[in-house]
């Protein structure tokens, strides 16, 4: 257990999680994407994933929230995921980006984040379906970001006052960031579950 998490401290264990985790989300998107387009093309086809009344890919694509920029927030994905992969690839090849580049990377996927966060609570609060395809985008976005908060605060590239800077990387190396990481995770799959309850595995 301990050589596990003295791992995840390395850059081969943190690129590698952000690689797999944004090929993820790049392969949710193309998803998302296809099933975009054939809507619009016949809004009464049924997708694979409408499953129940809860877990209905139809139900939030439909949504005004799944086009907030006037075309599907999947096609955001496709853009923005193999900017990630190509970050992660190149790290794990042994570039070292400026650290002006990686707090960019870091302003971008926070709002990224943010972004992510605010269609799940959309679709738990006023959609009133889930989408896995999104939930899984929602997912990887999270340990992209843990992956990326994780390396910036290990490596001091946030640009932070000294002694905040030596906190927030003393928090990192004791393992806190993965502890608020399992605990939010929980957290949210808890709040699935009470709102929802039976209806998840309805037919």
């Amino acid at each position: 257990m301990n050589a596990l998490l003295k791992a995840r401290h390395r850059n081969g264990w943190i690129f590698g999680t952000m690689l797999v985790s944004s090929v993820l989300s790049l392969v949710a998107s193309f998803v998302l994407a296809v099933d975009a387009v054939r809507l619009a093309a016949d809004p009464t086809t049924s997708l694979s994933c409408n499953i129940n009344a809860v877990i209905s890919c139809g139900t939030v694509a439909g949504s005004w929230q799944a086009r907030l920029f006037g075309f599907p927030n999947a096609f955001l994905g496709i853009a923005a995921e193999p900017v990630v992969i190509t970050i992660a690839v190149a790290s794990l090849g042994g570039v070292r980006f400026p650290r002006w580049f990686m707090l960019a990377a870091q302003v971008v996927y926070t709002a990224g984040l943010l972004f992510a966060y605010w269609l799940f609570y959309e679709a738990m609060f006023h959609i009133g379906a889930l989408c896995p395809w999104c939930l899984l985008v929602t997912v990887s976005t999270t340990f992209v970001f843990a992956g990326l908060t994780h390396v910036n605060l290990r490596d001091g590239n946030l640009f932070l006052p000294p002694r905040i800077q030596q906190r927030l990387a003393d928090a990192v190396a004791a393992d806190l960031d993965l502890i608020a990481v399992t605990i939010w995770l929980l957290v949210l799959t808890l709040a699935v579950v009470l709102k929802y309850g039976p209806a998840l595995f309805a037919q």
